[in-house]
């Protein structure tokens, strides 16, 4: 029954996905052609149609456009430790590698073929730990192996760092195939006891990118769903559509083979190749006259369809396949290289200029100080943030108000009493050692001044830190205003900063001196014009007359009392002959209290206001004799540019250029893709 998703699919990918499993034959019969093979069997197989697209990927792997994070189409090739990995690209190339017990690849081996038209021989050098070996056919497994132990160390470890082989060839087909560390489960003597999740580390970094074509290699000699090389590709590729598997040792173990390859089991979306690799001394041409002879006269292995047998077809179908994948991932790779290129531009437009002159450097300082002034007097004077829309706490005046409303709510708005005192009590006291010698009723002023010290003493932390709660927020902002408009000059950074937190050091000390004197002022004297407070005092008095006969007749009952509620006077009889007095010294406090509360209530906030005014005003002021200074010292600095910074300069202008040169390779091809993709349908 076939699946609805599969019915559905796109014509186009479907004809890819067609084309990938089933290239059409470029050779009329590859296996009676073995001169075709050995070094020169990617050549065979090599399809001038598609040259163009070939070549714009290779160019930009000159380009060296994978250090900016863009993949391109490799070959990729995995399998479990000594399923032939290396014989395969031994075949495929014409190389020699290095073999032995244990794992043979201990580095990822990056074999880069280049085709050469004017070469008469083979060119091979190694390119790894910035420094580049040239080499020869002879000596290129030797070569590899002492590369191998620099890079990885000369025990059995492995390393995730890479070995480049560049191969430039006649007639050669550009591809990268990448040979990697045979999977182990088991650590041998000289390895880490992790040595399988290195491997498995080291293989999906490779395996993962979907521009990679993942070729599995797999021994005939075991079942396929066993095999750990199926179990990783199979996380990153589980449709199988990036996978092609590749059977060796088919001579040891040939029965059953037709069923593994035609059943499938292992979802290899592009198919099977099985191969015969060399044996022993055998030159690539006598492989591949046996290899020949192998599959067309074994009795079983004959059975198998002649386009899934033979290192010539496998070089064929990696060539189509690597073509149709550039084809697939060349429009996302030209998006990525513009979305780069724009980025990149942004971020070095962004960068401050270089200042070559005194005069350059001035003008960039006296811009950079407007941005500032007119941000702080939109943030704390305006009350305007279109510049930070999202971010309240650059809201300046918004913040203050929010301290400003919690600092109004906890001044008490009623004249404090002691905690647990009885009503009148703490005026009684306060009489009672105050007695002297003076007419009957005479309230004499230093008592009240006393008692009102002692209620204004117990609120005096109030606005002292209310105060320094607005002028620690000012501080904060101020500090990262000049520090976003001004964030790609660090040079300045510091003495602006150091501006600010003096600046506001001495605003602190201003400001405790005026709420000290604010306080003072109401410790001193008990002075104010406002109507509200004899209106509040005879309309409080009207119930004094009550008292004294609730206490002579020996009520125990509470009394209601205007301004006060019901209140218990039992505890006044001892007292009587102070009572009306200091009922009067009460109601006098509670009256006078409303003034001191509105002028702390008004006056500290006023202060703030003209606090942050002064801000605004006088700041920029402090930044120009603390930056630019008598002898201009600020405004050279201004001009030295960082080391860090220039480098990131440095290497954005690289970044820019590559980026620059690879669009107009992928532009050049861009409108081949299409026509690229109809060839091979």
């Amino acid at each position: 029954m076939k699946n609805p998703k599969q019915e559905k699919e796109n014509p186009t990918k479907s004809a890819e996905r067609k084309t990938m499993e089933n290239p059409k034959p470029k050779l009329e019969n590859a296996n009676e052609s073995p001169e075709m093979g050995g070094m020169n069997a990617l050549a065979a197989s090599y399809n001038e149609r598609i040259r163009p697209l070939l070549d714009a990927i290779d160019r930009l792997r000159q380009l060296k456009i994978t250090q900016e994070g863009i993949q391109l189409p490799t070959i990729v090739v995995v399998g479990d430790q000594s399923s032939g990995k290396s014989s395969v690209l031994e075949s495929l190339a014409g190389i020699s590698l290095p073999r032995g017990q244990g794992i043979c690849t201990r580095v990822p081996l990056v074999m880069s073929l280049q085709n050469d038209p004017s070469s008469t021989s083979p060119t091979l050098q190694l390119n790894y730990a910035d420094k580049t070996v040239a080499t020869s056919e002879a000596s290129i497994a030797s070569a590899i192996n002492e590369a191998t132990v620099e890079i990885a160390g000369d025990n059995k470890g492995i390393s995730g760092t890479p070995i480049t082989l560049v191969v430039k060839k006649k007639g050669v087909p550009d591809l990268t195939l990448v040979d990697l560390p045979g999977i182990t489960r088991v650590p041998v003597h000289g390895q880490p006891k992790n040595i399988y999740e290195q491997i498995a580390n080291i293989i999906t970094e490779y395996i993962k990118p979907k521009e990679s074509i993942i070729l599995n290699v797999l021994s005939a000699t075991v079942d396929f769903p066993t095999c750990e090389s199926i179990c990783m590709s199979q996380i990153v590729d589980e449709t199988g559509e990036r996978t092609l598997a590749v059977v060796t040792k088919v001579d040891k173990a040939p029965e059953s083979l037709l069923e593994k390859v035609t059943v499938d089991d292992v979802k290899i979306g592009l198919g099977y190749v099985c191969v015969r690799n060399r044996i022993g001394d055998e030159t690539y041409e006598d492989a591949r006259v046996a290899e020949a002879e192998l599959f067309e006269s074994h009795p079983l292995l004959s059975t198998i369809d002649k386009s899934m047998v033979g290192i010539p077809v496998l070089a064929q179908r990696l060539t189509d396949i690597q073509a149709t994948i550039i084809a697939r991932c060349l429009p996302d790779t030209a998006k990525k290289i513009n979305d780069m290129l724009s980025q990149n531009i942004d971020v070095l437009n962004k960068m401050p200029r270089n200042l070559s002159t005194i005069a350059d450097a001035l003008t960039k300082f006296i811009q950079i100080l407007k941005r500032v002034r007119d941000s702080l007097e939109k943030l704390i004077v305006r009350g305007e943030f279109d510049e930070f829309p999202d971010d309240q706490k650059f809201h300046g005046t918004a913040r203050v108000a929010e301290m400003l409303h919690k600092y109004s709510k906890i001044l008490p708005s009623t004249c404090p009493v002691d905690d647990g005192s009885l009503f009148l009590m703490e005026e009684v006291c306060v009489l009672e050692k105050a007695k002297g010698i003076h007419l009957p009723n005479f309230l004499p002023r230093s008592i009240f001044l006393t008692l009102l010290r002692k209620k204004v003493e117990s609120i005096a932390h109030m606005p002292r830190d209310f105060i320094m709660e607005v002028l620690e927020y000012l501080e904060s902002l101020v500090i990262n205003i000049p520090t976003h408009h001004s964030d790609n000059y660090p040079q300045i950074y510091y003495r602006g900063t150091r501006a600010v937190h003096n600046f506001i050091g001495n605003m602190r000390n201003h400001s405790r001196q005026y709420i000290q004197v604010m306080i003072e002022m109401e410790l001193v004297a008990d002075y104010t014009s406002s109507p509200d407070y004899m209106k509040t005092y005879s309309g409080l008095m009207v119930d004094q007359g009550k008292l004294v006969p609730q206490i002579e007749n020996n009520y125990s009952s509470p009394i209601n009392l205007e301004g006060f509620g019901e209140v218990n006077v039992e505890h006044l009889r001892p007292h009587k002959e102070v009572v009306d007095q200091a009922f009067d010294m009460r109601v006098r406090l509670l009256a006078y209290w409303k003034s001191i509360i509105l002028r702390l209530v008004d006056g500290v906030p006023l202060h703030a206001l003209y606090s942050m005014k002064c801000l605004v005003d006088k700041l920029e002021l402090v930044l120009v004799e603390e930056i630019v200074g008598p002898q201009m010292a600020g405004i050279e600095i201004m001009m030295e540019e960082s080391p860090a910074m220039t480098a990131k300069r440095e290497r954005l202008h690289k970044s820019i250029d590559l980026l620059k040169k690879s669009k107009e390779v992928v532009a050049g091809v861009m409108d081949r893709v299409t026509i690229g993709r109809k060839v091979m349908v």
